[in-house]
């Protein structure tokens, strides 16, 4: 798989994942939905978020190794909680689909540098 795909999956991964854990907060729920998010679904919210910064962590090592590819992995969280804190209060409606789309192509990226 090449570089800059193997990158913009750890980006989707890290986007997607947090935005789920900002959208299990009632504030940033209440800006996307216009509700506040009921306790089951905030749990789910935190938990696939948890998940798929866990599974960021796969293509920074396998691009970097362990030592760069963590490290990398700090970089992309970054990145993916700045792109998350800029459209939530600029586009908050649009936050849950973006990452949803970011999430799911990454997630098939994901299986795909698996299987080579």
């Amino acid at each position: 798989m090449s570089y800059a795909i193997t990158v913009l999956t750890a980006l989707g991964l890290c986007f997607a994942g947090m935005a789920a854990l900002s959208l299990a907060i009632d504030r940033h729920h209440r800006q996307a939905y216009g509700e506040d998010a009921p306790a089951r679904k905030r749990y789910l919210f935190r938990v696939s978020g948890g998940l798929l910064l866990a599974l960021a962590i796969a293509p920074c090592v396998a691009l970097w190794g362990p030592g760069a590819g963590l490290v990398a992995w700090l970089g992309m969280l970054t990145i993916g909680a700045l792109l998350a804190a800029v459209l939530l209060p600029y586009w908050p409606r649009r936050v849950a689909p973006l990452a949803a789309a970011a999430g799911a192509l990454s997630l098939a990226s994901l299986a795909g540098l698996a299987l080579t």
